[in-house]
Parts: C-alpha cells; sequence; structure tokens
C-alpha cells in the first residue's frame, strides 16, 4: 500500500511517535501568556555567551540535551538529527549541536523549519532508517534582527504590521516507541510568491503560503477544516491571519473557527508591544512543544494540523529588491491510546 496521498501529501502507514519534547525560550516569552507551559526560560538572553549567534546555538544545545534525557535516552541512540536556523549559513545549528557527534541533515526553511524537520524526521522513522531522531529548530530577537534588519542600537521604529523575532528553541525526539502522540501524515509545502516586498510584512508574505498547503492538505486527505481540532499556522501573526482567513474563503473553506496562529499566542501584543505577534523559527517550535503537544499526549486534542510558515527571504535578495516568497509545512499530529 502506498503512503503517497494526493498531490503533496504521505499519509504514514505506520505512524512514529513523538516521544518527547523539550522547550526553551527567552525572558520576555517566559513573562508572555504561555510563559508556564516551557521547560525553562533563560533569567539572561544571552544565556551567559559573549554573542546573540552563542546564545542561540546554546538554546540548541540545551534543548536537544533536554529533549534526549526526557526521552530516557543517550545521545549515541540518536541516529539522525535535522535542525536549522534563520542565521546565515545555519551558525546556530552548526556551532550548538557540533559537540553532540549525531549525524545532521542541516535545514533551512525559514520559519517553517519546524515543519520541515518534523515532516523529514517522521519520514525516516516511519521508512524504517532510524529508531530514533531529532526534530528542532531556533530563532534569537537579537541575531535575528542584526542580521535582517537593524542592529538593536539603532532603535528604529517598528511598524505595526511587524512581527516579533522569538527567542525560542524546541526540540523533538521522533521513533517507533509508543507515545501518546504520533504523526499521521505530512503535507510538503511549495514556494508561494505573491509580489509582497516588506520585509516589515511578514504575514502578508507568508499567508498565501499557508493558505495553498492547508488546502492541498484538505483536498489531499479528503477532509473539512472541522476534522481538526485546531488549524495552526506558525507565526501569521494578526495581519497574516486575515489574509489566510480570506484566501481560504475564496477555495470554498473557513477555518475561522478552528484557526490559532502561534505568533498571536505566545505574547500579549499590546502589554509587550510585540506588534503583529511572535515569528521566528523558535515561534512555533516552542509553541508545539510547550502548549499544543501537551493538550494533544492529555487526549484534550485528537487530531491537529500544524503549519508552521516561513518567508523566504535573505539580506542579499531584500537588498537587491527582490520579492519575499513564503513556504508552509503541514505536519498531522493526533492522540495515540
Amino acid at each position: 500500500m502506498s503512503m503517497q496521498t494526493g498531490k503533496q501529501s504521505i499519509c504514514f502507514e505506520t505512524p512514529p511517535y513523538i516521544v518527547s519534547s523539550a522547550s526553551i525560550v527567552g525572558k520576555k516569552e517566559g513573562e508572555g501568556p504561555l510563559g508556564a507551559c516551557f521547560d525553562l526560560i533563560g533569567e539572561d538572553d544571552k544565556f551567559g555567551q559573549a554573542t546573540w549567534e552563542e546564545a542561540e546555538s546554546t538554546l540548541q544545545k540545551e534543548a536537544f540535551g533536554m529533549a534526549v534525557g526526557k526521552a530516557g535516552l543517550k545521545k549515541e541512540e540518536i541516529r539522525y538529527l535535522f535542525s536549522g536556523d534563520l542565521l546565515g549559513q545555519n551558525i546556530a545549528t552548526s556551532f550548538g549541536l557540533m559537540d553532540y557527534q549525531v549525524p545532521l541533515f542541516g535545514l533551512y526553511g525559514a520559519c517553517s523549519t519546524c515543519g520541515e524537520a518534523l515532516s523529514l524526521g517522521a519520514m525516516c522513522v516511519a521508512a524504517g532508517y532510524a529508531d530514533y531522531v531529532v526534530a528542532m529548530t531556533s530563532s534569537h530577537f537579537a541575531s535575528a534582527e542584526k542580521q535582517f534588519r537593524f542592529p538593536l542600537e539603532y532603535a528604529n521604529q517598528r511598524p505595526m504590521s511587524a512581527t516579533w523575532t522569538v527567542t525560542g528553541s524546541g526540540a523533538y525526539v521522533l521513533g517507533k516507541r509508543k507515545s501518546n502522540a504520533c504523526i499521521t501524515g505530512i503535507t510538503t509545502g511549495k514556494i508561494i510568491d505573491y509580489g509582497i516586498k516588506d520585509s516589515m510584512n511578514m504575514g502578508a508574505a507568508m499567508a498565501p503560503a499557508a493558505a495553498d498547503t492547508i488546502c492541498q492538505n484538505l483536498k489531499d486527505f479528503g477532509r473539512r477544516p472541522e476534522d481538526y481540532d485546531h488549524i495552526i499556522t506558525g507565526d501569521l501573526g494578526s495581519v497574516g491571519r486575515e489574509i489566510l482567513i480570506d484566501l481560504l474563503k475564496k477555495e470554498g473553506y473557513d477555518i475561522s473557527e478552528m484557526h490559532l496562529d502561534c505568533g498571536m499566542l505566545i505574547y500579549e501584543s499590546k502589554a509587550q508591544g510585540t506588534g503583529a505577534g511572535g515569528s521566528g523559527c523558535g515561534c512555533s517550535a516552542v509553541t508545539l512543544a510547550g502548549h499544543f503537544l501537551k493538550q494533544v499526549e492529555q487526549g484534550k486534542l485528537q487530531r491537529i494540523l500544524f503549519v508552521p510558515t516561513g518567508a523566504l527571504l535573505s539580506t542579499v535578495s531584500f537588498n537587491e529588491g527582490k520579492t519575499v516568497p513564503g513556504i508552509a509545512h503541514g505536519v498531522v499530529i493526533e492522540h495515540a491510546d
């Protein structure tokens, strides 16, 4: 029986389990509405390091160790590691994880990297290529601002459409060992470009990709939006959410009742001054690990569609006046008895 489903999806014949997860965040995230959900909140956003980039590497190092430890495993039992970040050449991942000496697939899907890592990790386990893998990612507000926008000392004014890059790292151990949550399917996204050039409006750039992936998931699996307890996007924020809902209504799907966005949940936008919401690879990764996954494990949620969203820009493409294409990867996560 083929596991290929529809045009872009896979329905796993033997679903891989999410054996454990870990979420580590910065001080601002710890002060937000989900603060009590996370495993570890840093008191210092440099996490004891000399630079912001080293701080983000430390996030990944600690998240990996925590997730593997919670699974009762040793690092030698992890066959492969799937990880990436927002920094040039994935330096947060490279320097953060190299001491573990676990075979690594370095990924870049911008803020959709958590979905990409979970998808590839699930495929690897389901195909029998590994008993255990780790899927993870990270982002850091200061390292991202330094690379993509302005140094923090510049103190530039941010438009209300801008999102706030989450300081955090989420890690997941996937394996054949039974747990209370499993990945039953995935829908791999396509690059979608609506011609957006405003790097301060990532929600508008990513919403079309999220709509495309969600629509394809529903078609490939023969489902309606109500077949999911929640359809969860990564970091569209308040601006991107409106666009997403409008685009899907044009396709005949109304997800307004079950849609939630990690970027809108992780901060109290007005009180914390985070504009349209949170963003960054770490946004969806820590929100899934700290908040939604626990509800799936407890059976409070039976089936969710997790759709992290990414804006595929670089400092080179932006400075050359290019558009900001988007991508989104769908992961179907279900409660397992």
